[in-house]
């Protein structure tokens, strides 16, 4: 017999943020800033909430462990590259944003392939690195509402640099010792 899919609020949640990140990428197109900001706001609580909601009320489920983290990604590369294409963020930084997220989804590929074990669980890292990203895309996007943000934009900009580089080591130091552990 089949196993249902499990669609429950989280996980319901996170499939909007997934729905959203198209709409989210025409507004950025149209330059219809203030929708866009309006709709990556949306996004962002959704992924605020999906977690929150998934652990409070123990709706955790093996397909939220992998959607939750793919429709993070989804969102932030789809701002980052589009936002690099309006001019709107240094094209280095989207560079530096995707080359992470493209090693993570390589080792997880690997992984499969090998068939290890591996938990897909983010690190505090990696959320921290996560919510500068947003932070980064955010006061881009406020910025041309309310221009003095534009003041800590470079400051985000490298701590969001900062955070995906440590973040993209601490992945690459965790999958090369899941490797040395089997190897033993």
């Amino acid at each position: 017999m089949k196993q249902a899919i499990p669609i429950n609020v989280p996980n319901s949640l996170t499939l909007l943020r997934v729905l959203l990140t198209p709409l989210f990428a025409i507004c950025l197109m149209k330059h219809l800033l203030g929708p866009a900001l309006f709709v990556f706001a949306i996004a962002a609580i959704t992924d605020g909430l999906d977690g929150f909601v998934a652990r409070f009320f123990k709706q955790k489920t093996t397909l939220g462990t992998y959607l939750d983290p793919a429709a993070d990604k989804l969102l932030l590369a789809t701002a980052f590259v589009t936002l690099a294409i309006q001019g709107m963020i240094p094209g280095w930084l989207t560079v530096i944003v995707m080359t992470r997220d493209v090693l993570i989804l390589f080792g997880v590929a690997l992984f499969n392939i090998m068939h290890k074990e591996f938990e897909a669980k983010p690190s505090m890292l990696s959320k921290i690195t996560t919510v500068a990203q947003v932070a980064t895309v955010s006061s881009v996007l406020v910025g041309f509402y309310v221009p003095k943000i534009v003041h800590i934009q470079w400051p985000l900009f490298w701590f969001a640099v900062a955070m995906t580089t440590v973040s993209g080591f601490q992945y690459i130091y965790r999958g090369l010792n899941i490797l040395h552990e089997d190897s033993l």
